[in-house]
């Protein structure tokens, strides 16, 4: 069982940054990739970024790349997305969310993951 906590949300203008973390239980994190994904009213809920168990690899959202980055600290069981030069379109609710290292298909597909916090509110102002 992993529980994922996030925090670092707010209220940000647009051209602003913040910096959001989640927080993991269990002693095998480091075994998870993790995946941020958000949802905003009456979407779907999108793949934003994620990374491998090893932090070798990262993946991104088009429209996010060059703007977030994805990162971990294994030795925390944490993992960070900052995100830079925010624009409202990015207003969302952000879920983490983790998956075993057994797990097969793309970063991208929300069902590929086994475990989800209960998100965070970003919301970024004109």
């Amino acid at each position: 069982q992993v529980q994922l906590v996030e925090s670092g949300g707010g209220l940000v203008q647009a051209g602003g940054s913040l910096r959001l973390s989640c927080a993991a239980s269990g002693r095998t994190f480091s075994t998870y990739a993790m995946g941020w994904f958000r949802q905003a009213p009456r979407k779907e809920r999108e793949f934003v970024a994620a990374i491998t168990w090893s932090g070798g690899s990262t993946f991104y959202l088009d429209s996010v790349k060059g703007r977030v980055t994805i990162a971990r600290d294994n030795a925390k069981n944490t993992v960070y997305l900052q995100m830079n030069s925010l624009k409202p379109e990015d207003t969302a609710v952000y879920y983490c969310a983790s998956r075993g290292i057994k797990a097969s298909g793309s970063f991208r597909y929300p069902n590929t993951y086994d475990y989800w916090g209960q998100g965070t509110q970003v919301t970024v102002s004109s």
